[in-house]
């Protein structure tokens, strides 16, 4: 089979206004708890993209590790490549797709850091090795693997086992000013609702899929 033949007709749902929640954040949580329910491999796996001054796009999977009214929640290295790149444009886009679903959401704001009491709380709610990779791992940085579990052990063995959270590590906040929800149909006649923010009113709309 050439790749130009793979193809999934998507019959299973359908997304409609009558359905619709008031808000994308109560649309993203019906949507979320249904993947938990259909045990959706990682459902919180979501593909994080930036884009530079110099306008090169980049795009990485991260873990959305909260979400509510205020946006939706990361943690990572701030001097990684992706750090660096929302230091520069702090707007951004997520992508989660639920294939076993037929589903998609994407999402498009702009990023803060959250605060460091927040970055704090999850980072002591990490596995201790976690919590020790973060002091480990420069990350987007060349090394090579034998310097990568040198350090490993030196820092193990130095940091104890409650290492503080290090400034360079912490939590970022997407606040959405669109969220565009995507449900597959037969016959490619998707489904593409999108809440969009204006005036501090989020309005609703309809895509052409």
């Amino acid at each position: 089979m050439s790749v130009a033949d793979i193809r999934q007709s998507y019959e299973k749902f359908e997304l409609l206004e009558a359905s619709l929640a008031a808000n994308p954040f109560e649309q993203f949580t019906l949507w979320f708890n249904d993947a938990l329910k259909a045990g959706v491999p990682e459902p919180n796996a979501m593909t994080l993209a930036t884009t530079p001054l110099d306008g090169r796009p980049s795009a990485r999977i991260v873990l959305l590790k909260g979400f509510d009214q205020d946006g939706f929640v990361f943690f990572t290295n701030y001097s990684s490549r992706k750090g660096r790149e929302l230091a520069g444009n702090p707007y951004a886009s997520l992508l989660f797709f639920w294939p076993s679903l037929e589903r998609q959401v994407r999402i498009e704001g702009r990023i803060e850091k959250t605060s460091a009491q927040e970055s704090d709380e999850y980072y002591r709610s990490r596995p201790l090795g976690s919590r020790i990779g973060a002091w480990v791992s420069p990350q987007s940085q060349p090394i090579t693997r034998v310097d990568l579990e040198a350090r490993t052990i030196e820092l193990t063995r130095t940091l104890g086992d409650d290492p503080s959270r290090p400034d360079h590590w912490g939590g970022y906040r997407l606040r959405p000013d669109y969220v565009e929800f995507w449900q597959g149909r037969p016959s490619r006649l998707h489904d593409r609702l999108v809440f969009k923010l204006e005036d501090k009113s989020w309005i609703k709309s309809r895509l052409a899929p």
